[in-house]
This record gives structure tokens, sequence and C-alpha cells, in this order.
């Protein structure tokens, strides 16, 4: 079973830029695809990107379309989510995750999640 941790979080300003990075143990990582949720307070956990076992399938959810980049890095067990010309109703904790292959939106097919990290953009 593949653990995730997560880092990169933060605070930045409206228009601002954030990478979060997602550190896979377990040597199974590569027969994965990856994927990024994220809940907001009061909200359920929403689908932002996925992406494929070698990264060349990737999904974004409309709202972060042309903002946010999904890639993985499988010889170094990552997943990464580029962040830009973000939005205050970006704001909320980021969910990296892991599924089986396949395209999937649904966090009930989530095999493995992250911890989580804030991400708050002040407006």
């Amino acid at each position: 079973q593949v653990q995730l941790v997560e880092t990169g979080g933060g605070l930045v300003q409206v228009g601002g830029s954030l990478r979060l990075s997602c550190a896979a143990s377990g040597r199974t990582f590569s027969n994965y695809a990856g994927a990024w949720f994220r809940q907001a307070p009061g909200k359920d956990r929403e689908f932002v990107a996925h992406i494929s076992t070698r990264g060349g399938s990737i999904y974004y959810a409309d709202s972060v379309k042309g903002r946010f980049t999904c890639s993985r890095d499988n010889a170094k067990n990552t997943l990464y989510l580029q962040m830009s010309s973000l939005k205050p109703e970006d704001t909320a904790v980021y969910y990296c995750a892991v599924t089986d292959p396949g395209y999937t939106s649904s966090p009930d097919m989530v095999r493995s999640w992250g911890q989580g990290t804030q991400v708050t953009v002040s407006s």
C-alpha cells in the first residue's frame, strides 16, 4: 500500500502561485494513477485533477483548467500540483491520492490519501 506525504501549502495573494508535492512510499507507486482533491470548510471534497500512471493522460476540473498543472515523476515517487493565477475560491485543504489505473474523479475510488495541506489565497 502506498503512503503519501504532502508539502508545499501556504498563504499567497490573489494571482500568486504555489507548487504542491506529494511524496509516495512503497515500490508500486508507478502502478497507480494519481489525483488531487480539495475541501473547503463546510463543503464536500471535490475533484481537482487526475493523472495516469505514466503521466500521459491528465484531466482537470473545469474550475482549475488552464491555471493548474498536474504532473508526476515516477523516478522520484512524487506527484505535483502547480497552481497559478490563484483565486480566493481556491482556498481549501488539498489532498493528493492514488487510485487504481483508469480515470476516476470520485473520492470513493481512492486507494490512499495524503494528510492534506492548507492553501489560503488572500483577497
